[in-house]
């Protein structure tokens, strides 16, 4: 008999077959849309049977779970491995069950309407109920989805949700993952472990917020998408295509205009769409606005106005129904020559961070104080840009970068594809499945500069020359306009992979994992290495990741590993090699870590990783200090100098020449 997870697994394979992948607009209210929240206490039970596969035998769906046995209260969104004191609930693999209640406005008793239910993520795989209707499913722990729940609600009393959510890892989800069954007479009887192939903790459940709204049931916007052209004589234009469901009996109207910061219309467009065949309309409309005098959109360090949004609004209406929808936009573009990347047709440096969504007590779960927290630190610490490492981040995380010029490289959840098994054709469907998802959330954000399509694949391996060229290809048919790289930590003599990327992108550890405690060698490795890419591709490079642990307090001199004096010497031996290729074809620097996330348990790890130059509860280590020097004179354009002895832990400003 197959292991119940194995079972598992095979049925979550085959959710994917059942899918699609939909433009899902970010809910934003007007005058045709309202949003509700279903944020708060939720009824939560862990599902420990055996096989735990209780809660589908005795269709815990039907009623409300409290009548199914125990439960707890659980924050939504929240992960929910921290929130109790027990740690079989942390470290529990299988399906956990959520339900709560809710009432529909008066206003929603409409058949004009159509009602949808939203996931922001949930991690990993996830089938939801309205009143014991299986209205969506969906496999993948870090994108949104949504199911239309206006047949399944009752207007007159409480409504149940229910919510049923997998984190377990196997070799064809993203993270790959595996599982290992041991049992008697060496370990209990039922023992299994959930098997890591990526450095941070499997946080899981229901980590971002959960909505409803609503639209006109007769007529709606499906799907947007922008691009924007900035011309040669300093006009710009903005293309859209819009996708439209619903019915109508006539013609459809788009009224289209671009709106400036301060209320003016500064173009407009009309278009009108054939009515649609059939019961259900789908049609698609496009156009463009012209843009005379564009302010752009500009990385706050490189523009005194940076982070320039106008609204892109869109009305389309026929037969008395009309959708309003509201679209934040930036005009810029972004180019990438063989040794430059260009914002603006101006070469961008990124100066930033790998970052994680990862925090005390709500692990992965959304947080509007840690938001604003970290943004606040990027800008202190002279930031213009991060890695969404190793998953995709939150939306409400995206706008805030569109609103304040932080530059996003885009990653998918592909972290840790190791074996023959992680590049086999189930994976490839689920991961360009995933990058349809991805581009199709944020292609419209002037934020997103770049998609990473992995992170440390064994690009190595023969099979990873062929997977990786077809997810360059879907990326590119998806979208022409941004360029396409993923974080390389293999050989550039042995990496098949990285011939299709626009951008090199490359992780390295002089220092920490190669030459460990030997500062010494940093420069002459790290310039050896960048020469040989160069050499071989010709192509504009990214340290997306280097860096050193460093345990707050520990301070050690002469220095010594995990000490704060190693962290900051190891980044201050780091930076003369930096400023020497930034003159050639280096495009930017990614320290490894913002601040110190959660792992699993391992022994290489001491309750979780260090190598933060910020700790988890966010406050500075020493290197938050260099950082900051650095990456503030870098965008002021001062030079700074560093001690070659390595004796001193701060740089100082050059002398003038």
């Amino acid at each position: 008999m197959k292991p119940p997870y194995e079972c598992l697994l095979v049925f979550c394979s085959f959710c994917l077959l059942l899918q699609g992948v939909l433009g899902l607009l970010y809910p934003r209210e007007s005058s045709s849309r309202e949003v509700k929240e279903l944020n708060g206490l939720w009824h939560f039970r862990a599902d420990y049977s055996e096989d735990r596969n209780e809660g589908f035998e005795k269709e815990w769906y039907k009623q409300p779970l409290s009548k199914s046995g125990d439960v707890i209260q659980m924050p939504v969104p929240s992960s929910f491995n921290d929130i109790t004191q027990n740690a079989s609930l942390r470290d529990f693999v299988g399906w956990v069950w959520y339900d709560r209640q809710f009432w529909l406005p008066a206003s929603w008793s409409n058949e004009k309407i159509r009602i949808l239910l939203r996931f922001e993520s949930a991690h990993y795989n996830t089938i939801a109920w309205i009143n014991g209707n299986q209205f969506t499913q969906h496999s993948g722990g870090h994108l949104p989805f949504e199911g239309d729940i206006t047949s399944f609600v009752r207007p007159d009393t409480h409504n149940t949700i229910t919510v049923a959510v997998n984190n377990t890892l196997g070799p064809h989800t993203l993270p790959p993952g595996s599982l290992s069954f041991h049992g008697p007479p060496s370990y209990p009887s039922g023992y299994f472990v959930q098997n890591l192939q990526m450095d941070f903790f499997n946080y899981a459940g229901l980590q971002r917020p959960v909505k409803l709204y609503i639209t006109p049931s007769a007529l709606h916007l499906d799907d947007i998408t922008t691009t924007t052209t900035i011309n040669s004589d300093g006009s710009a234009t903005v293309d859209y295509i819009l996708e439209i469901g619903g019915s109508s009996s006539g013609d459809a109207v788009v009224n289209a205009t671009l709106v400036n910061k301060v209320g003016e219309t500064v173009g407009r467009s009309t278009v009108k769409v054939s009515p649609c065949s059939g019961e259900v309309c789908s049609a698609m409309a496009t156009g463009s606005i012209s843009v005379k005098d564009p302010q752009l959109w500009w990385p706050w360090t490189m523009s005194s106005t940076s982070a320039y949004l106008y609204v892109f609004q869109v009305n389309v209406s026929a037969g008395g129904v009309s959708d309003l929808y509201r679209q934040p936009l930036g005009i810029r573009s972004v180019r990438v020559t063989d040794s430059q990347f260009l914002i603006n047709e101006k070469p961008f440096y990124f100066q930033g961070f790998g970052k994680h969504e990862d925090a005390d007590v709500r692990g992965k779960g959304l947080d509007y104080p840690l938001l604003m927290k970290d943004l606040n630190l990027l800008l202190w610490l002279g930031a213009n840009s991060f890695r969404t490492s190793h998953y995709p981040y939150s939306e409400e995380q995206m706008e805030l970068c569109d609103q304040h010029g932080i530059v996003v490289v885009d990653e998918t959840p592909a972290v840790g594809l190791r074996t023959e098994e992680n590049f086999a054709q189930e994976t490839l469907n689920h991961h360009k499945q995933v990058i349809q998802e991805l581009v199709s959330r944020d292609k419209n954000r002037p934020s997103v500069v770049m998609w990473s399509l992995a992170n440390e694949p064994s690009s190595s391996m023969t099979v990873a020359q062929d997977y990786f060229k077809q997810l360059v290809d879907v990326t590119k048919k998806l979208d022409p306009t941004r360029p396409v790289t993923f974080a390389c930590n293999q050989a550039y003599s042995s990496d098949k992979a990285t011939q299709y990327m626009d951008v090199i992108s490359i992780n390295r550890y002089f220092g920490w994992y190669l030459n460990a405690g030997h500062l010494e060698t940093i420069q002459p490795s790290f310039s050896y290495d960048l020469d040989q890419w160069y050499a071989t591709h010709k192509k504009p490079m990214l340290i997306t990741e280097y860096g050193a642990g460093a345990i707050a307090g520990i301070h050690e001199d002469p220095q010594a590993m995990y000490s704060e004096d190693y962290q900051v010497e190891l980044l201050a031996a780091t930076f003369p090699v930096f400023d020497e290729y930034k003159k050639k074809f280096l495009v930017g620097e990614m320290v490894w870590n913002f601040a110190d996330f959660q792992t699993g348990q391992t022994s290489g790890r001491v309750d979780g990783n260090k190598k933060g130059v910020l700790t988890r509860q966010r406050e500075p280590k020493a290197s938050a200090r260099l950082i900051r020097a650095r990456y503030h004179s870098l965008a002021q354009g001062v030079q700074l100098c560093y001690n070659t002895g390595l004796l001193g832990s701060y740089p100082t400003y050059c002398p003038a020449q």
